[in-house]
């Protein structure tokens, strides 16, 4: 099963004593926004009649007009937000700030100062915050079938009950088709695919993608894609991660872990251990919560790794924004590193 890691994994409780009680007559004061088609921002909103969607849990989402008010997972939100749908996104669950006070990766190039912020970590989704919001609509991954991404199992009932979801896979398919996925689910919103903002990325990507194939057969040099902790170092399995899927797609020699853990995301493997799969070059996962190379330091089978001693590692954003403006760089940067890579193996 995947977990959230790039969080705190304390699990605390979003509503005080008594907090439930204000949830039934906040939901019934959100009902007035539902199904307003009032005039849309630059996104191309506010068309009027019945809107419908049908997300990956294969859940057909209608509504009287199109979604105004969207909350959404703070990947997610940043993701449409590349293609067009800004003005409507009124609420953020996830990592969305840094402890200085900047936007955490995640958020990309979403204000993260215009939005409600409902929990910058996993289990501190604000619920009262959330249905004061008036949500028509609320977005979010789908890492393991029917699980909504960072939406509390606590208080999961509570919260879809506040309005409609839609869910889209973030794995089990490789990157490009789920942009593709994210793109169809923006222009149902009302987003111009045609708009210069998203044919320039998308035209970014592909010469990204282009590179990285050129690289990778130029350079055969073999990769693994890994995440440090205090106690274990993971291995992690290209073949179900959406970017490592595209990744070995375009010809990337990405090591494949023989031992996966519960849910197929990577193998755990001690410290003593690290050294069982003979890399070249690591990409290395650089959320906030995993260590990078400064904290690795003082492990001395981490510098004893040979892509360690050649320098050879590279930041790994191991969970992508699905936008082609999310995605180009992250193929970009790979395709660097392999590009100035030597087997060290």
């Amino acid at each position: 099963m995947r977990t959230p890691r790039s969080v705190s994994p304390s699990r605390r409780g979003v509503l005080a004593a008594g907090g439930a009680l204000g949830i039934g007559a906040l939901l019934a004061a959100c009902g007035g926004s539902k199904g307003s088609a009032g005039s849309g921002g630059s996104d191309g909103g506010g068309k009027g009649g019945p809107w419908s969607f049908t997300d990956d849990r294969g859940q057909k989402v209608s509504l009287p007009g199109t979604p105004h008010r969207i909350v959404a997972f703070t990947g997610s939100a940043a993701a449409l937000h590349d293609f067009g749908i800004d003005d409507r996104i009124v609420g953020v669950f996830g990592p969305t700030k840094l402890p200085n006070g900047k936007p955490d990766p995640q958020a990309g190039d979403l204000d993260v100062d215009k939005v409600t912020i409902l929990g910058n970590a996993y289990d501190q989704f604000n619920v009262e915050k959330y249905a004061g919001l008036g949500p028509d609509l609320l977005v979010t991954n789908m890492y393991e079938p029917g699980a909504l991404w960072f939406v509390p199992d606590s208080s999961k009932d509570k919260i879809t009950k506040l309005a409609k979801s839609v869910a889209l896979t973030s794995s089990r398919a490789p990157l490009d088709r789920i942009i593709g996925r994210y793109a169809e689910f923006a222009a149902s919103l009302g987003a111009d695919l045609k708009a210069k903002k998203v044919t320039d990325a998308k035209a970014r990507f592909e010469q990204a993608a282009a590179r990285l194939r050129k690289a990778a057969a130029a350079h055969p040099v073999k990769v693994l894609a890994c995440s440090g902790s205090a106690d274990f170092f993971y291995a992690s399995n290209p073949g179900i991660s959406a970017d490592l899927m595209y990744f070995r797609s375009l010809g990337v020699d990405l090591i494949v872990p023989d031992h996966l853990d519960k849910g197929g995301y990577f193998e755990s493997l001690s410290w003593e251990n690290a050294d069982k799969y003979k890399a070249d070059v690591l990409l290395l996962d650089n959320r906030t919560a995993t260590l990078q190379p400064k904290d690795l330091a003082a492990k001395p089978s981490w510098a004893r790794l040979p892509a360690v001693k050649a320098g050879q590692i590279t930041p790994w954003a191991s969970e992508p924004r699905f936008s082609y403006a999310g995605a180009a760089p992250l193929l970009e940067s790979l395709a660097q590193a392999i590009e100035h890579a030597k087997k060290v193996n």
